[in-house]
C-alpha cells in the first residue's frame, strides 16, 4: 500500500533511520531535522517534511525548508512527493538540493525545466572516513601555516569572504544587499555555532574552511574559500585538514563536502577525500 503525508515530530525516529543509510547525501535534511524537528512555523531551519511509505515503511522524504530551498531524498515515489509537498507547503521553490538525478528530476515534474536560475549544476560529492585518519604529514611539517577558530576582530572580514565565496561559486550578484545579509546570517551562525577556521599564514588569515551542517557521526564542510591573492599556496589545503581533524575529535567517523571546481579537488584529494557521487543543486534567480 502506497501513502504519502506531511510528517510530524513522531516520525522522527524512522525518518532518521532512512537518511542515515544514505547519509552522504543527506546532511541538509538530518541536520535540520535534529536542530528544528519536523514542524513547520516558518522558523530558520524548519521545513514542511513530506513522506512516501511503502507498506508502512518510509522511502523517500522532500522537505520545503522556510529559505525555499526543496532538499530530496526520494530514490521511490519523487514525484508524487515532490507534489504533495509543494501543496502543503506555504513556502515558494526557490531552489532544489539533493542526489543529482532527483534534482532533475523534481525540476521536470514542478515544470520549472525553462525557469531562469543563478545556478543549476551536477557537484562531485567527496568523502573521507575519518576512523584512523591523520593529516598528511607534509602539513604538520609545515610550520609557516596554523589553523585556529576566527578571532573576534576578524568576523567583518569572515563575512566579505563568505560573499566573496557566494559570488563566486554560487553566481551571486555583487550588489544584491539581500543576498549579502544571508550571507552574513550563515556566516555569522558558523562562527557561533564554532564550526568556521582560518588558515593563518605570517599571522595573516589566508584561508577559511568550516562545517554547513554537522551530526554526530559525520560532518560537511562548506564553503571553503581562500582569496586569489593567496592561492596557489596549499593554504586551502591546510584548512580542510584542520577542519576534518576537528570533525574526528568531536566524535565524528566521515566528513563530506561537494564540489565542481577542478583546482579545489586537489586539495581535497591531497587531504584525503575520494570521489563517491554525485549531488544536484539549483538556485532559482
Amino acid at each position: 500500500m502506497l501513502e504519502r503525508r506531511v510528517l510530524d515530530q513522531s516520525d522522527y525516529p524512522a525518518l532518521e533511520a532512512f537518511l542515515l543509510q544514505r547519509r552522504d547525501t543527506s546532511m541538509f535534511l538530518r541536520s535540520n531535522a535534529l536542530a528544528a524537528g519536523l514542524v513547520f512555523d516558518g522558523q530558520r531551519l524548519q521545513a514542511t517534511y513530506v513522506g512516501g511509505f511503502r507498506g508502512g515503511h518510509l522511502v523517500g522524504v522532500a522537505a520545503l525548508c522556510w529559505n525555499g530551498m526543496l532538499l530530496l531524498q526520494a530514490p521511490e515515489q519523487l514525484e508524487d512527493i515532490v507534489e504533495r509537498v509543494t501543496i502543503d507547503s506555504p513556502t515558494p521553490v526557490r531552489g532544489l538540493s539533493g542526489p543529482a538525478a532527483q534534482v532533475r528530476a523534481a525540476r521536470s515534474a514542478l515544470g520549472l525545466d525553462a525557469a531562469p536560475a543563478l545556478l543549476e549544476e551536477d557537484e562531485e560529492l567527496f568523502s573521507l572516513d575519518l576512523v584512523g585518519w591523520s593529516p598528511p604529514a607534509r602539513l604538520a611539517r609545515e610550520p609557516r601555516v596554523s589553523c585556529r577558530a576566527p578571532l573576534p576582530s576578524e568576523r567583518s572580514l569572515m563575512r566579505q569572504w563568505r560573499f566573496a565565496y557566494e559570488v563566486e561559486s554560487l553566481g551571486r550578484e555583487p550588489d544584491d544587499d539581500l543576498a549579502r545579509a544571508q550571507s552574513d546570517g550563515w556566516l555569522d551562525a558558523q562562527l557561533d555555532d564554532d564550526v568556521a577556521w582560518v588558515a593563518v599564514a605570517g599571522g595573516v588569515p589566508v584561508s577559511f574552511s568550516g562545517f554547513n551542517a554537522v551530526l554526530p557521526d559525520i560532518v560537511q564542510l562548506g564553503a571553503v574559500y581562500t582569496p586569489p591573492e593567496h592561492r596557489g599556496h596549499g593554504y586551502a589545503r591546510a584548512a580542510v585538514a584542520h577542519s576534518a581533524q576537528v570533525g574526528e575529535e568531536r566524535g565524528a567517523t566521515r566528513a563530506v563536502l561537494f564540489t565542481k571546481n577542478p583546482s579545489a579537488v586537489k586539495s581535497y584529494e591531497a587531504v584525503g577525500f575520494r570521489r563517491s557521487g554525485d549531488f544536484g543543486l539549483v538556485l532559482f534567480a
